[in-house]
């Protein structure tokens, strides 16, 4: 399997990789127009909110996983069959983009996050001929990797394991919210915001980054759980975290969609 995170110059030694364009926007602007009007050469499109996300709703969040048939039709259309190698890219310095890097390393594929800003591998072109579908095995999301609703709250709770949230610091403090139903964070949560791994469409030195874990209450061998508001930048620390040297992440799909949505959880304000 490829390591978590590449740059363009391992991207190149990497002959049979697919590139998958993996940009999302939360102000509704069409990903299928920002693909068409320029993209790295060769890539293949990948719809988040169709492929990558279920059918949002308060009982289970904005960005819940999709079912594994989905996946499947999803990777099958866009040309990623069974042992592909896959390095996504978005233009957010892979925020999105971990999502799908994140749901096929979940389920052993060999996936990356590119490191750098996508131009680095060629001007954007508009350019693109259709990927011929590939053969992708539907198969369960592993429950060693998720985490419920009650499972994060008990952990951030109890201090059980570290509870990590990716949004950004007025968010999660809550000062600024203007997507979910309530302001605020999981109390006991600690914040890691994802975006600030990244500085102009580059990741900070790994052993900065290690730092930013550390500094959360992560391990190198502990467990640990991510969520974010909706389930998707959860996965770049979770990604990021790997890459850093940390393991057995957890995700927590629902994220703070679902959790802000029960009026009966606690909530908690502040750095």
């Amino acid at each position: 399997m490829i390591e978590p995170i590449v740059d363009a110059a391992r991207v190149r030694a990497e002959p049979t990789v697919i590139l998958a364009d993996t940009r999302c926007y939360l102000d509704g602007s069409s990903t299928r127009e920002a693909y068409d009007a320029g993209h790295v050469p060769g890539a293949v499109y990948v719809d988040l909110d169709t492929f990558l996300a279920g059918s949002p709703s308060a009982a289970e969040g904005r960005h819940p996983l999709p079912s594994p048939e989905v996946f499947a039709a999803g990777m099958s259309a866009a040309g990623i069959g069974d042992g592909a190698t896959v390095v996504a890219y978005d233009d957010a310095g892979g925020v999105m983009a971990a999502r799908l890097v994140w749901m096929l390393r979940a389920l052993g594929e060999s996936a990356a996050l590119l490191d750098g800003p996508p131009e680095a591998l060629g001007a954007f072109t508009p350019e693109s001929a259709p990927p011929a579908p590939a053969e992708f095995t539907p198969r369960p999301w592993p429950t060693e990797l998720l985490a419920s609703l009650d499972d994060t709250a008990r952990a951030a709770e109890s201090g059980a394991m570290p509870v990590i949230d990716a949004r950004p610091a007025d968010r999660f403090a809550g000062e600024n919210e203007t997507i979910d139903p309530r302001a605020g964070h999981i109390p006991g949560a600690r914040n890691v915001p994802c975006r600030e791994h990244v500085v102009e469409g580059a990741l900070l030195p790994v052993d900065v980054l290690r730092q930013r874990f550390s500094d959360a209450g992560l391990t190198p061998d502990g467990p640990f759980i991510a969520y974010c508001g909706s389930g998707v930048s959860a996965c770049h620390d979770l990604v990021v975290a790997e890459h850093a040297g940390f393991g057995h992440g957890l995700l927590y799909p629902g994220s703070w969609s679902q959790y802000s949505a029960d009026d009966s959880r606690p909530v908690a304000t502040g750095p």
